[in-house]
């Protein structure tokens, strides 16, 4: 949570923060700005002080917003330092930078953040680290003291993360009313008024524009995928794929708010009119290791346990597994979850890592999502729940659709 970060820099040695770059795709800004509709901005955190913006005079009424204090990036005049550089933009910047710390009182080991080109990153920091001597540049890879802030979600961010999965499930819910509304031919294909078959790629188009009327952003594509499609995990599904009775569907659908902000996640798997009993059995053995593995969540719960947990279970059914049989590409092929937030995928993973000793907290928001795959027999379950800890400790399921296989057909 954002009220970790002063503990969090101290642990880390870290002075200040400073975060910059276009806010729209930019979770570490995004983050830190509450989701304020910017273009651009540069934010410094100094240790166990607010946090300051520093916006363009354009979008001073935006930034007003925003519940930190506010400077024009006028007050810097990146212009005239250019002209002064004669048109050295590295100069002008690492110059524009020295000139904000030194107003604010930026010193010592001081973390950067935010989304940049990766030479132009290089660049620029290494000139700075040069050209001043009163800051450490710091760098940190995958588990930055942002995202480990981010791992824990406070009551605003999960009611946020609730309200874009009831959208998600009003989706989810018109997606099977409309296939419910076509008519089934002599041959089980679903037809339309028009006679012709009810293809993958037409129920794709459908679920994009109820994404959109449901005021949510699809920047990661969903998974509509039917049939052979459905026991390869990350399969979208082949457009050109008739609508066919009797055959497993794994929608898996990840949208988030619109303007970069939040995501849900959340998987069911369907059989139009009738499952075989080889699809059903699936089913029940992934629905089966869903409610047992969830039976075990609790604060403290060490994360890495759940993976060996689940492999466990299948493999008593007779799947193959990463445990078992580590380059399987049938059977359980994937880790049991992950984070959600500004992300689609972050902490904490519900993997197997042996470096990995995290505990659940509250706070934490994560998918259950064990999965069975079998291409060669033309079927796929999944079944994934969005989960949160609540601040008092308490388990939660923010996904409250059932996990019924069959979908009626007349």
């Amino acid at each position: 949570m954002k009220s970790d970060l002063d503990r969090l820099m101290a642990e880390r040695g870290l002075d200040a923060l400073v975060v910059q770059g276009a806010v729209h795709g930019n979770p570490p800004l995004y983050y830190l700005l509450n989701g304020a509709g910017l273009t651009q901005a540069l934010v410094i955190k100094k240790r166990s002080a607010e946090p300051q913006v520093i916006v363009n005079p354009m979008e001073r009424e935006e930034a007003a917003q925003i519940p930190y204090p506010q400077i024009l990036s006028t007050r810097y005049d990146y212009t005239g330092l250019l002209r002064a550089h004669h048109g050295d933009q590295r100069a002008a910047w690492v110059a524009y930078l020295r000139r904000i710390c030194e107003d604010l009182g930026v010193r010592g080991r001081v973390g950067f953040y935010g989304m940049m080109e990766a030479g132009a990153a290089y660049t620029l920091l290494t000139a700075l680290a040069e050209a001043a001597p009163e800051i450490e540049v710091v760098g940190e890879l995958e588990d930055n003291v942002i995202l480990a802030a981010r791992t824990t979600k406070d009551t605003s961010e999960i009611a946020r993360i609730r309200e874009v999965g009831r959208r998600t499930i009003e989706v989810i819910q018109q997606t099977v009313a409309f296939l419910q509304a076509h008519r089934v031919g002599t041959d089980e294909t679903l037809r339309r008024e028009d006679g012709e078959v009810l293809t993958v790629g037409e129920v794709h188009e459908h679920i994009r524009h109820w994404i959109a009327l449901q005021g949510l952003e699809d920047p990661e594509g969903f998974i509509f995928a039917t049939g052979r499609d459905a026991g390869i995990p990350h399969s979208k599904g082949t457009a050109e794929r008739p609508m066919k009775l009797g055959e497993s569907i794994v929608f898996d659908i990840f949208p988030r708010e619109a303007g970069g902000g939040y995501f849900f996640d959340m998987t069911r798997t369907f059989s139009l009119g009738y499952a075989p009993e080889p699809v059903a059995q699936l089913h029940r053995d992934v629905l089966k290791c869903s409610q047992a593995v969830k039976a075990q969540l609790a604060v403290g719960a060490p994360i890495r346990n759940f993976q060996p947990l689940t492999c466990e279970f299948f493999q008593a059914r007779g799947h193959p597994t990463p445990a078992d049989s580590p380059n399987t590409m049938q059977g359980y092929v994937h880790s049991l979850g992950h984070g959600v937030g500004l992300n689609l995928h972050e902490l904490p993973f519900l993997r197997d890592a042996p470096q990995d000793e995290a505990v659940f907290e509250p706070g934490h928001v994560f998918t259950i999502e064990p999965g069975l795959y079998y291409p060669e027999r033309g079927m796929g379950c999944r079944i994934e729940d969005v989960m949160c800890i609540d601040e008092h400790g308490v388990v939660q399921n923010l996904t409250p659709y059932p996990y019924d296989l069959v979908i009626p057909m007349e």
